[in-house]
């Protein structure tokens, strides 16, 4: 761990892509070109999973089976919590707990001030999916094939769905519907309150992409290299566009445009009415990674982090770290966190 100088004051990140909207931190300032490290920290195991910001506090979660909550003005670690298994869920930050999904099938809320653990919910299988908060309830799927809808702060059941394969894929939830990826190729949109199915839609694979929505349109990637766009009242299929591989990185919105990367390593800017290609550009060999958006920039990591033009797609800028990153960084003021394969944390600017 090596601290410089302090940074800016931050702004919060609390989900994966920023918020349950999924609009990947749209307006946030980070445009500019980083130059320099503010500080580095290694966590012990690699790290798959995005970090979340709130008040100053960074939280990183390992594949050593840690999370951490790290001080952004110095980079030194404020505490750390050890769960029972490797995490490739990304935290979810809600009032004064961080919640996230754990291999050992259990999902943990703990204090955001101390570390100490607040309840657990256990499940049948890993929970690679993040938690999502909407008013008192926290969703989230599993690799045992049920969705569930728990009490934020208890961790009680509301409802358990059944769903014919593992979900890997983090919901969208809204006030009338909850939309998930299934790994039967099947896209569902569910009742929050209930857990009851409202429809299905089939693609041609399984879906680990997590949807994003644009007023009626629900938008995510398939296994089968399309990604598809959903009425979200019939879940019928408004468009879809092919890609060269499959697609298990996650849109992120911005006005009229949906952001979406393909392991034919390319980012692609779709128009979100009609599908039809902006523009692509090769940003890696293989992008696995949500895209992230800032201030006239959508910023992925394939090779190193890349920062293309909103509009044109012209790349403007590019951070390499050395290590392998797959999953998508923070745009906070005047710095941009990211997480690294190798374990490591970075704050540049």
């Amino acid at each position: 761990m090596m601290p410089t100088e302090t940074s800016q004051p931050a702004s919060d990140w609390p989900a994966l892509l920023c918020d349950s909207s999924r609009t990947g931190g749209q307006g946030v300032k980070a445009a500019k070109a980083p130059d320099r490290v503010l500080w580095q920290f290694r966590t012990p195991g690699s790290i798959r999973s995005a970090p979340v910001l709130r008040d100053g506090a960074l939280h990183v979660t390992s594949m050593a089976g840690k999370l951490h909550a790290i001080d952004v003005a110095t980079g030194r670690e404020k505490w750390q919590f050890a769960a029972g298994d490797s995490i490739h869920s990304t935290p979810s930050l809600a009032g004064s707990r961080v919640l996230f999904g754990c291999d050992d099938g259990k999902v943990y809320a703990v204090d955001l001030s101390s570390g100490k653990k607040l309840w657990h919910v256990s499940t049948g299988g890993e929970v690679w999916t993040s938690p999502v908060i909407l008013g008192s309830v926290a969703f989230f799927g599993s690799s045992d094939a049920r969705f569930y809808a728990v009490e934020l702060d208890t961790g009680r059941p509301r409802w358990t769905q059944i769903l014919p394969a593992r979900i890997y894929s983090t919901a969208h939830v809204e006030d009338h519907r909850l939309y998930v990826g299934c790994g039967d190729g099947k896209f569902y949109a569910l009742d929050p309150a209930t857990g009851k199915i409202l429809w299905a839609a089939a693609t041609g694979n399984g879906i680990d992409s997590s949807p994003a929505a644009s007023g009626e349109t629900v938008i995510v990637g398939s296994e089968d290299f399309f990604v598809y766009a959903f009425d979200a009242r019939s879940g019928s299929v408004c468009w879809k566009f092919e890609t060269g591989l499959g697609v298990c990185s996650s849109p992120a919105l911005s006005a009229d445009t949906a952001f979406i990367g393909s392991k034919d390593g390319f980012l692609y800017s779709l128009d979100i009415k009609t599908g039809e290609l902006r523009w692509k550009m090769r940003a890696g060999e293989v992008l696995t990674a949500p895209p992230v958006i800032g201030d006239g920039i959508v910023c992925i990591q394939g090779w190193g982090t890349a920062a293309f033009d909103l509009a044109s797609g012209n790349l403007v800028w590019r951070a390499g770290l050395g290590g392998s990153m797959q999953s998508a960084p923070v745009l906070a003021g005047n710095a941009i966190y990211l997480t690294g394969n190798d374990g490591e944390v970075y704050a540049i600017a």
